[in-house]
């Protein structure tokens, strides 16, 4: 059975919005887009290579595929590590609107979320990864159907944004696996789910 990994951007107050453009996602006169792009540095260039060297198919939010296929197909260099993967490895899209993709390879789920998630990990031996994407991830997330959350923390506060985790998200406990920061300062995590949080309480020791 597949696992499913998840690799986002995020600011420092959690906003996960148009990290790679001014246009790509201004929803809300969102004004902050392309916050990520000062801080690609060959740190940065390494782990999203990495991370790309491992796909088996891919799981993408209707708006991540929307900005993805309006530029990757135009990427042909075979030797490019992202783009060769996401331009021939199978692209998975759950949309109940999507009807006709043209990017090769791409098929749209209408169906059930998590009954489509589950039967796609269940053909994949590997990774499906999902790349941005926030909404989806938080569905995944609170259906118990994300195995390793990738957060990759950028040094900026924007004050407005779509925020990952958002005010009623599902309480979900995280074992750190490892992680670098790059010399740009983002923080490269990397996360596998371990259910519910657990609590507990601090005491004041007792009077001798």
């Amino acid at each position: 059975m597949g696992k499913l990994v998840s690799t986002l951007f995020v600011t420092l107050d959690g906003v996960y919005q148009a990290p790679g453009g001014p246009k790509e996602d201004t929803r809300g006169g969102f004004t902050h887009g392309g916050w990520s792009f000062w801080y690609a540095d060959e740190d940065f260039g390494r782990f999203v290579n990495d991370v790309f060297a491992r796909p088996e198919a891919f799981l993408l939010g209707r708006r991540t595929y929307d900005i993805f296929s309006s530029y990757w197909p135009k990427v042909t260099d075979p030797a490019d590590p992202v783009a060769s993967k996401l331009n021939s490895l199978p692209k998975y899209v759950p949309s109940s609107t999507l009807k006709d993709p043209g990017w090769a390879g791409t098929t749209v789920l209408s169906g059930d979320l998590a009954k489509e998630v589950t039967a796609l990990k269940e053909r994949v031996d590997g990774e499906v990864q999902v790349h941005g994407s926030g909404a989806l991830v938080r569905s995944l997330l609170s259906l118990d159907l994300v195995d390793t959350l990738h957060l990759l923390t950028f040094p900026v506060v924007l004050g407005t944004g779509f925020r990952l985790f958002p005010e009623g998200a599902v309480p979900t406990a995280f074992r750190h696996r490892g992680g670098s920061v790059s010399g740009a300062g983002v923080s490269m995590q990397t996360y596998d789910l371990a259910g519910r949080p657990e609590y507990g309480e601090y005491k004041l020791p007792e009077d001798a």
